[in-house]
């Protein structure tokens, strides 16, 4: 059955049966970092046409964050310590990719605005979903301990997206929208 109606108070279970509101930080935490797992899937569906590899990275991407979401659901300790961890490979593997973008994009020297096509567009909404999920976790490591990879995962990802929405929109053949102060 999808509905237990346990929730029908405002609270929710944390992973290991402990119950929270359901504005908590650690709940919001991991539910922005759930609504990051769906833009991510969206946008793996649509860069499938392009190449690079971007599709498989991102459904990577995804089950890393699955592995976040439920660390960061896990309040008891006992729990945590038996789960899957992020591990500094992950974080390690978002940049050697931000790097092997970064070598096929042109110098930036403007400010992006989001767009350039509807792909890059995306990645743009992925990636400030992202830094909305870092925020939260942030927020949530001034009342418990985080693991400190998460945050850099979390903030590589960003990183990620950013340049990734520039590789696709230069792969479109689109020019990339930036912003021009006036003088």
């Amino acid at each position: 059955m999808i509905y237990t109606k346990t929730g029908d108070r405002g609270t929710t279970s944390l992973v290991g049966g402990s119950r929270v509101n359901k504005d908590d930080h650690r709940v919001e935490a991991y539910g922005t970092v759930d609504e990051l797992n769906s833009h991510i899937g969206l946008l793996a569906e649509m860069i499938r046409p392009f190449q690079g590899g971007y599709y498989d990275e991102l459904k990577a991407v995804q089950h890393n964050l699955f592995t976040l979401q439920t660390l960061l659901a896990t309040e008891d300790k006992d729990i945590y310590a038996r789960l899957p961890q992020l591990a500094e490979e992950e974080v390690e593997m978002l940049e050697r990719q931000i790097d092997l973008i970064m070598d096929q994009l042109p110098k930036l020297q403007n400010f992006v605005i989001a767009g350039g096509n509807l792909t890059g567009a995306q990645c743009h909404v992925a990636r400030t979903v992202c830094r909305r999920a870092e925020r939260c976790v942030v927020t949530l490591s001034r009342e418990v301990q985080i693991d400190d990879v998460i945050l850099r995962y979390l903030n590589r990802l960003s990183d990620y997206l950013f340049v990734l929405a520039r590789r696709i929109v230069v792969l479109d053949g689109k020019q990339e929208d930036l912003y021009i102060s006036e003088k």
